[in-house]
């Protein structure tokens, strides 16, 4: 029948039949603009995903900021294995001998000795001699030190005092962020220095008791170790200042934008599929990016600030929590990049959906048969598949939300019980029995149960 519209000139109800050509030419509006709204949402679809693949690793750096500038806990558990990395230890222990060493005058005190010999008619011979003991005496004074100060570092003193320094010192990486130079760890022109003084202290006096009244004064310089240094730190400091300002809302954004990006696009699951794809594509981005930085890092930092294998550790040491939070996330982009295609028309899904679906039927069938008829519930069960699908998936999703710092091998374990308990209530469906048919149907046997 044609369609009709209302007829200004009768009443209300009155039809109004449309010509075979005008009823072709409303045909014809009417999927013109469908495709315009569909080709619409597609472009705003693809606007905003192109938003959220440019947000997502600043998101992941931004949380991290916010997460290692916040938390003490978190801040004290990132820097604390530093204190037992050998390459640390060997610089602090360096870096405390040669200045306690070079606040001995050994120079003085040979030519002190070769005064007494020759003041006292020793053999010429025997006088210019005495000035050659400067090289063995600096090298005994300087193992004798090293001895002292390695087994002061390398003990559980400077563990401790390392982890109760940082601790204190957690607001010294806002300080560093915004520049404020009264914090442990300072901005100072171009450098980043960590201050040691409880360690420099434990050791000076560890020093004094031993004999060595020159370490009691190491001056204040000597207490700092340099992490970090470039030209373009100002530059650093600023972009880090604006993801600890946004570190708290960044992620949530994009999140919300993604949700959005698949919600818009008339085909949901491949927008979420495409989505799932360029967030893990973004991360593995964000994992080289990490590494350019790395060999950037280890470049601007001079020997004599840091050795490179003591800088390396101190770098990989603090990024470790960002490097385990992109991988985390990579893996669930990719977890759901799979179920996104599994739920799909293709045959491999097909095949895939097919073989758990007989898998978890023939279970259910065995149970049955064996008694547990889940009655009720399994009828309820089977005929709301599509909602309890979605709500096990959603807590899994919100599980790994509000999951503090997830790892891979959270997600491992949250996507395994997911599937587990998918696959329990798809054997609760199948272990019921089902209504008997009404009519000829009635007669007919049951093909999913043996004769008697």
């Amino acid at each position: 029948m044609s369609p009709a519209s209302s007829d200004p000139g009768q009443g209300v109800d009155a039809p109004v039949v449309l010509s075979s050509e005008e009823h072709a030419d409303y045909k014809r509006l009417r999927r013109a603009a469908a495709v315009r709204h569909r080709k619409t949402r597609y472009t705003g679809a693809s606007l905003l995903l192109v938003v959220v693949l440019l947000l997502a690793p600043l998101a992941v750096v931004a949380a991290w900021v916010d997460a290692t500038v916040t938390d003490t806990g978190r801040y004290v558990q990132t820097v604390a294995p530093l204190a037992k990395e050998p390459a640390i230890q060997k610089t602090v222990t360096d870096k405390l001998t040669a200045r306690v060493v070079a606040n001995v005058d050994v120079e003085a005190v040979t030519a002190s000795l070769s005064k007494v010999l020759a003041d006292n008619g020793a053999p010429p011979a025997v006088v210019d001699k005495s000035t050659a003991l400067a090289g063995p005496l600096r090298s005994a004074l300087t193992n004798a030190v090293h001895g002292i100060v390695n087994r002061v570092i390398t003990g559980d003193v400077f563990q401790q005092a390392w982890e109760g320094a940082n601790r204190r010192a957690h607001a010294g990486v806002v300080g560093m962020l915004t520049g404020d130079e009264s914090r442990a760890v300072r901005a100072q022109g171009d450098k980043i220095t960590l201050d040691l003084g409880t360690v420099v202290d434990q050791v000076k006096q560890r020093l004094v008791d031993q004999g060595f009244e020159k370490a009691d004064a190491i001056p204040a310089p000597d207490r700092q170790i340099t992490l970090f240094e470039t030209a373009k730190l100002s530059k650093a400091q600023d972009a880090m200042r604006l993801l600890d300002i946004m570190g708290a809302w960044l992620p949530v954004i994009t999140i919300v934008l993604a949700a959005l990006v698949v919600w818009i696009a008339p085909a949901h699951r491949m927008m979420l599929l495409i989505t799932a794809c360029g967030v893990g594509i973004m991360m593995i981005v964000l994992l080289v990016g990490l590494a350019v930085v790395r060999r950037v890092y280890l470049d601007s930092v001079p020997a004599t600030a840091l050795p490179p294998d003591a800088a390396a550790v101190v770098y990989d040491t603090f990024v470790r929590f960002l490097r385990s939070s992109t991988r985390t996330l990579l893996i669930v982009a990719v977890i759901t990049a799979l179920a996104a295609y599994l739920y799909g028309p293709s045959r491999v899904a097909r095949g895939v959906r097919s073989l758990a679906g007989r898998g978890t039927g023939a279970a259910g069938r065995a149970l049955r048969d064996a008694g547990m008829n889940t009655g009720t519930t399994g009828r309820w069960l089977d005929g709301h598949r599509s909602w309890t699908t979605g709500v096990v998936i959603g807590l899994g999703a919100l599980a790994l939300l509000l999951w503090n710092y997830p790892t891979v091998g959270v997600v491992v374990l949250v996507v395994g019980l997911v599937v587990v308990v998918l696959a329990v209530l798809a054997v609760l469906a199948a272990a019921t029995s089902r209504p008997a048919p009404e009519g000829p149907e009635a007669a007919a046997p049951d093909p999913g149960r043996a004769a008697p």
